[in-house]
């Protein structure tokens, strides 16, 4: 298994946060990478979303665990390889919210490819989360 784990502390509420996530369509807005984007229905356990990467083949993602205000976790499946992001939301510091990314890649070849794999999907994560709380920040 290969992993990767990446924190954040905001202002912003859990909701802020919560309805930047829900709100699919828009993710391009904090995530610059995203060049296209689009989700099957409400932003719920089961949803499908494709999300095409600026210059990339689109990613196929299921919405495999949700939790308002709290989490969401996100599964693409990749030449035999489970990549599974939870995304957390919790308490931080003096109040504040603790935005966390974690991405766990399983599967035969894990421990061989994780280490090639994870990096390119994860190497954005700090400017994205920035962006991120900071548009929950000024809302």
């Amino acid at each position: 298994m290969w992993t990767y784990e990446h924190s954040i502390e905001t202002d912003a509420t859990p909701e802020a946060i919560w309805g930047l996530w829900t709100d699919v369509a828009h993710w391009g807005v904090w995530n610059a990478d995203i060049a296209s984007i689009r989700i099957s229905g409400p932003f719920e356990t089961g949803a499908e979303i494709v999300m095409t990467p600026a210059g990339q083949d689109p990613v196929h993602l299921l919405v495999a665990e949700t939790a308002v205000n709290e989490l969401f976790v996100d599964e693409a499946r990749f030449d035999g390889l489970l990549l599974r992001t939870v995304h957390r939301l919790g308490r931080g510091d003096r109040g504040r919210t603790r935005v966390t990314y974690r991405m766990e890649i399983t599967g035969p070849g894990a421990d061989r490819l994780g280490p090639q794999i994870g990096p390119a999907v994860t190497g954005d994560w700090p400017q994205t989360m920035a962006a991120l709380v900071k548009l929950a920040q000024d809302r």
